[in-house]
């Protein structure tokens, strides 16, 4: 042993060095293996499944984008028919509201002409009446020659008086 190297003890130490290195191999490497490798194979796993949720998102996003689109249109159509009808109503509103305010009138118009019929009738009545009230007082009067010559003078100063009225006008 020319170094001090006991030979035997080396190779003890080879042969604690390979059981340890086996036992660890066994223990703590193979298990650590088994456990990276199913990680591994969850996470593509996983990775799967996100891009097929993915996938699925991109659907429902475009079927919600198109149903979204769908509604917009079906309200602008319904919108634009609620205007006509609402143009509609508003238009019956007025044609029945001119109706009614020119049957209000016609009859307006009637009661004032059978209004006017009645005033024209009466006023003809008093107008006849009038006269024969007037007819009679003046026949009723005695005609005597002294009343025809008061009368005949009140005419004849009258007359003088317009005519002088008429000549300081001018």
């Amino acid at each position: 042993m020319p170094l001090n190297i006991d030979f035997t003890q080396v190779l003890l130490h080879m042969l604690n060095f390979v059981i340890l290195a086996g036992g660890l191999t066994l223990l703590v490497f193979k298990p650590v293996s088994r456990f990276l490798e199913d990680r591994r194979a969850r996470l593509a796993g996983q990775e799967q499944e996100n891009a097929r949720k993915a996938e699925e998102l991109d659907q429902l996003k475009a079927e919600y984008t198109q149903r979204l689109a769908q509604a917009d249109a079906d309200i602008a159509a319904r919108r634009q028919q609620a205007e006509k009808d609402m143009g509609d109503t508003a238009r019956a509103y007025l044609d029945d509201a001119k109706a009614k305010a020119d049957a209000c009138l016609a009859a307006a118009e009637q009661e004032a002409e059978e209004r006017k019929q009645h005033i024209l009738e009466s006023v003809q009545t008093d107008i006849s009446e009038l006269v024969l009230s007037a007819a009679q007082k003046l026949l009723s009067d005695t005609v005597t020659p002294e009343r025809d010559r008061d009368l005949y003078d009140a005419f004849i100063r009258r007359a003088q008086e317009d005519v002088a009225n008429k000549r300081s006008d001018a």
